[in-house]
């Protein structure tokens, strides 16, 4: 990938559907998510029916005032016991629908959002180290847990209660119609302002509610910081000065949902204003038709006691999907805003995509291997770097057009002071990121071209870090091959020269490592990293050498486990320490970016002026010293 793509699909964004319509946006997610449509049609049945079911009671109060009460000498109680009972029977029927409906709506958007959420997270882990690295973890985690239940919020409640609604507010206009129509104009001239306003306000919430979903992301990424590095935390006496920023994160959310507050409480006044004037003018304007006070005789506009009474009953139902509907557009804007942050995740392009085929995460369908693809041969890996260039986004080239072979079975150095592009290096070669320009080519084979099955099983970066999973021992240890056996695991170990270190821990190979590996010390973290890394049997190893912080006896074990780790393999090392560099075959020299000496730790140990032979004698000089 050039250097402009890098630039261009660095930034993990949810700016790149900010600016799409709502409904657009909930096509795209649905589009991911087709699981949630699977068998609407009965789900929409159910609706139906419930909805249907909730006319029931007006008709029953009319009929039974007009016909059951009113109209004979004595009220008929055969017919009004019928009546009821009859609307009992529906209004039991319409219940079990809607519990019906409701289960069928919750197994379904859990199940399709699982499906976005995996999607999402492995879409973040086809993004490249940079990629990742545009924003904090914890906020990148947001949008695959706390954006996510937004939507699963909506989807198993809000969205098929719009329809729900919908239909209960035609149902409820097309019954008042039947009753009297000029009543039915005037309820909706009382609603009218309102489903005009709305159209407004739901555009102010939705661009509210996005600085919302982004303020959460920024808190989580403020909370997960501080426990990550609870312990520089105390170290340096800063717990007041996390706390403000945790309390500063906490206060952004607070305003970002206050900022809601405004057009959602103009949207409830609204409605509640509409639903008391149209009962109000219901009744009066229902009483004057009824008994002709306004002299007025238009045909429909005639209206029973019952049916004015009725009628009061309708405008509760019309004004219930008003109340909801608001409610549930909310809801809505909410969702469609968590709905951008996880499409600007599956948006964001995989920088360092798998040739043997990559899935797409908006499709959930495995593209074909890129033309030339194929994995490493087999035998020995001879390593080719071609006028190797790489430049940060928005920043300069850190290297520039590095050329160099690496000969099968060789250990390598790499020396050079901080910032001279050593761990850059390290991660273009294990195709973490890719180039801005020139190529890597092991075994023959350009590296963007081998899939990454082939690649990760024979070229392991071993980094400085030693990070360790929320496990034992062993459960860490498998990860560098899921099928080891405790023999296995054992055998790799006694061959590192780790078996005694391993019998002394506290419970063996089942000795909990804590999180981050926390419980273990920084050695010990190492030690198990290289044992991962010597059980998946690669045939290169690049290793970000850790034993600058360790004591003396952890560092023996390192360095045993390193000689048995790079024992008939490639094996190349960001030196730290220069007694490592004596003991390399062939030592790299970068200095800003330049590879500018290459060769034998005695070939540049003579170079007059040499930066190695620089090092080197300070290194000696500083070891006579003590």
């Amino acid at each position: 990938m050039t250097a402009a793509a890098t630039r261009d699909s660095s930034r993990l964004g949810s700016e790149t559907t900010t600016d799409e319509s709502a409904l657009h946006t909930v096509r795209r997610g649905l589009a991911l998510t087709p699981d949630a449509l699977r068998g609407l049609w009965i789900t929409i049945l159910l609706a139906v029916i419930a909805t249907a079911g909730k006319v029931v009671v007006p008709i029953a109060v009319q009929a039974i005032l007009d016909r059951g009460i009113i109209a004979p000498e004595r009220p008929d109680v055969a017919f009004v016991a019928g009546a009821a009972g009859l609307a009992a029977f529906v209004l039991l029927a319409t219940a079990v629908c809607n519990i019906v409906m409701n289960r069928r709506l919750f197994r379904l958007a859990e199940t399709s959002l699982a499906t976005l959420r995996k999607r999402a997270f492995r879409h973040i882990h086809d993004l490249s180290l940079l990629t990742q690295g545009t924003e904090q973890r914890g906020a990148l985690v947001s949008r695959v847990t706390s954006d996510v239940d937004t939507v699963s919020q909506f989807m198993s409640f809000g969205g098929i209660m719009l329809v729900v609604m919908s239909m209960q507010l035609v149902l409820a206009t097309a019954v008042m119609v039947f009753y009297s129509w000029p009543l039915a104009v005037v309820v909706w001239i009382c609603y009218l302002p309102i489903l005009l306003i709305m159209g407004t306000l739901q555009r102010r919430i939705r661009v509210r509610f996005q600085q919302v979903r982004a303020e959460v992301g920024r808190m989580l990424g403020a909370v997960s910081e501080a426990l990550v590095g609870s312990a520089t935390v105390r170290a340096y006496g800063i717990e007041s000065r996390t706390r403000r920023t945790q309390t500063d994160r906490v206060r952004d959310v607070r305003n970002a949902q206050f900022s809601v507050l405004k057009p959602q409480s103009v949207s409830f006044f609204l409605s509640e204003t509409a639903d008391g004037l149209a009962t109000a003018v219901v009744v009066v304007m229902g009483i004057l038709l009824g008994t002709r006070t306004l002299g007025i005789s238009l045909p429909g506009a005639d209206l029973t006691a019952g049916g004015v009474i009725a009628f009061v009953f309708l405008v509760s139902l019309f004004s219930q999907p008003v109340r909801m509907g608001i409610e549930m557009l909310m809801q809505a804007q909410n969702a469609v805003a968590g709905w951008r942050r996880v499409l600007g995740v599956l948006d964001t392009p995989a920088d360092v995509a798998d040739p043997g085929g990559a899935l797409d995460p908006r499709t959930g369908i495995r593209s074909a291997p890129v033309p030339g693809a194929r994995a490493l041969p087999d035998g020995l890996l001879d390593i080719e770097i071609r006028d190797l260039r790489y430049s940060y986004p928005t920043g300069p080239e850190v290297l520039h057009g590095i050329s160099v072979d690496l000969p099968a079975r060789s250990r390598i150095a790499i020396v050079g002071e901080t910032g001279s592009g050593k761990t850059t290096f390290a991660k273009l070669l294990t195709r973490m990121m890719d180039p801005a320009g020139g190529e890597v080519l092991i075994g023959g084979i350009p590296l963007h071209l081998i899939p990454y099955s082939s690649l990760r099983s024979r070229v392991i970066m071993v980094p400085q870090e030693g990070f360790l999973f929320d496990t034992s021992v062993a459960g860490n240890l498998v990860y560098g091959k899921p099928d080891a056996t405790t023999a296995d695991m054992r055998r790799a170990l006694d061959e590192l020269g780790l078996g005694t270190w391993a019998d002394e821990l506290p419970e063996g190979l089942d000795t909990p490592v804590g999180q981050r590996g926390e419980s273990l010390s920084a050695g010990e973290r190492q030690l198990v990293a290289l044992a991962r890394a010597y059980l998946a049997d690669p045939d290169v190893i690049v290793l970000d050498e850790a034993t600058s912080a360790v004591d003396p006896a952890a560092d023996v074990r390192l360095q045993q486990a390193i000689d048995g780790l790079a024992r008939g393999r490639t094996t190349i090392t960001i030196a730290h320490r220069l007694s490592t560099a004596e003991r390399a075959d062939r030592i790299m020299v970068l200095d800003h970016g330049d590879l500018v000496e290459h060769g034998t730790h005695d070939e540049l140990v003579e170079l007059d002026g040499g930066i190695y032979a620089g090092l080197h004698r300070s290194w000696v000089a500083h070891r006579a010293s003590r």
